[in-house]
């Protein structure tokens, strides 16, 4: 299992994201049965960026949270085989782990490791349009990260 942190901002928000991010990771592979022989990019945006980036490819012209792009939904992006597998990016909004963490009362930490696991999950390909669906999604979220950071 393998991260590429990427951090457009310049400004290293999180230095030491990448322990809690390897947990998760663990936490969702065994949680949803997957082996770990996979590797993901988080990308760390400000609000102007990931605005550009929700306009361009989702077609949604405001600033957003957290976007995903999973490169398993079609197989035909995958060009090389390798060892590991490529799930896709995650891009992180900054502003946003501090604006909602202060919103919904818990640390940074907690809400940027809550990016990240609802990222990830949608590149396993999980998603939370039904509420079945929802349900399934915001359960695993609460399992995976209640072992690695406090509410």
């Amino acid at each position: 299992m393998e991260i590429v942190l990427n951090d457009l901002t310049q400004t290293n928000p999180y230095p030491d994201c990448l322990e809690d991010f390897e947990k998760i990771f663990a936490n969702a592979c065994k949680e949803t049965g997957r082996n770990t022989d996979l590797v993901c990019s988080v990308i760390f945006t400000t609000p102007e960026q990931i605005h550009e980036i929700n306009r361009t490819y989702r077609k949604i012209d405001r600033p957003t949270d957290v976007i995903s792009f999973a490169l398993q939904d079609d197989p035909s992006n995958i060009l090389i085989e390798e060892e590991e597998q490529e799930l896709g990016d995650i891009f992180i909004n900054i502003q946003a782990v501090r604006d909602q963490a202060e919103e919904y009362g818990h640390s940074q930490r907690r809400e940027l490791d809550f990016l990240f696991c609802h990222g990830l999950l949608h590149l396993m390909g999980y998603d939370h349009m039904e509420p079945e669906d929802e349900k399934e999604m915001f359960h695993l979220q609460d399992v995976i990260l209640d072992e690695v950071v406090t509410r």
